[in-house]
């Protein structure tokens, strides 16, 4: 299979397992809460991705020697994920939560401008249209007519879409750095320090703010095992995009989850599709297909 055809399977997979991981966390949010639910995929999430990286060592993939840069990159990725959860879920507490998920799927706009400042990715015309349509596409399904507006849930949603492109930078920049002949490797590595970083910090946090939740994590420990599962997989499809291709490419692909997610909907729950989600699809189908042609795969 050509290279250039692999950061977008990993991105779809990626795509297609955080859809599936974000119902596993709904599921566990009424047991506990969306701290604890949002932990799970670091703190059971985080041996899984070791484990793999131990077996692709064992298989005779080279050991990264990462450079002084990776660490700090790393660390800053997972610290400004955990920033961008935190305010994605403060957006649930208000009313305006559709319109702040709008604003918040501007992402790969600030993805794209950061990659040119932090790693000189200077993006073509064609990847450069395609993010700006298949962001309106996106912003278009997530409106809601009527929806309540003001600077609050713009400030919120733009504030988390903003780090969650700072950690995807990161993120990129770390494997970039992390010295390996393989960046199957390379990623893992970065996948693994990360999760790591986030669980440390993630369970001092509810060890000193909400103890109970941390012990119910573990009474749930078999749902939790499995959203974790879900979490390092789909983690594992991120990174090792990241080491492939732009960060701006793979979280414009990583769009497609919105149609995983309506999906969803429409199959499980019966939920309707109106004339403004499907015009918003075909212009999210549109950018994507413009995208893939723009990177010449």
């Amino acid at each position: 299979m050509a290279a250039g055809w692999l950061w977008v399977l990993f991105t779809v997979f990626a795509a297609a397992g955080q859809t599936a991981r974000n119902a596993m966390q709904r599921e566990l949010t009424t047991s506990l809460g969306t701290a604890g639910a949002t932990h799970v995929r670091f703190l059971f999430g985080f041996p899984f991705a070791f484990v793999f990286f131990l077996i692709l060592l064992a298989l005779g993939h080279p050991l990264p020697h990462p450079g002084p840069a990776f660490w700090p990159w790393i660390v800053a990725g997972a610290l400004t994920q955990i920033l961008g959860t935190a305010l994605t879920l403060a957006t649930m507490t208000t009313r305006s939560f559709v319109v702040a998920t709008a604003y918040l799927k501007t992402e790969p706009i600030h993805v794209a401008l950061l990659g040119v400042v932090f790693l000189g990715e200077h993006l073509a015309p064609g990847v450069m249209a395609a993010i700006v349509i298949a962001t309106a596409g996106v912003v278009l399904i997530s409106w809601r007519s009527g929806a309540e507006g003001g600077i609050k849930p713009a400030i919120m949603g733009l504030s988390a879409g903003f780090f969650f492109a700072i950690s995807a930078i990161a993120y990129r920049a770390g494997i970039l750095d992390a010295g390996g002949d393989s960046y199957v490797t390379s990623a893992s590595i970065g996948l693994s320090f990360g999760l790591l970083v986030q669980t440390l910090v993630l369970s001092a946090w509810l060890y000193a703010r909400e103890p109970m939740v941390l012990a119910q994590i573990f009474r749930l420990w078999r749902p939790s095992m499995f959203a974790g599962f879900l979490g390092a997989a789909a983690s594992q499809g991120w990174f090792l995009a990241f080491a492939l291709a732009s960060a701006a490419s793979v979280r414009t692909l990583g769009l497609i989850d919105v149609l995983f997610a309506q999906a969803v909907s429409h199959i499980a729950f019966k939920q309707k599709t109106t004339l403004r989600e499907a015009a918003g699809i075909a212009v999210l189908i549109a950018g994507i297909c413009l995208l893939v042609w723009a990177h010449g795969v």
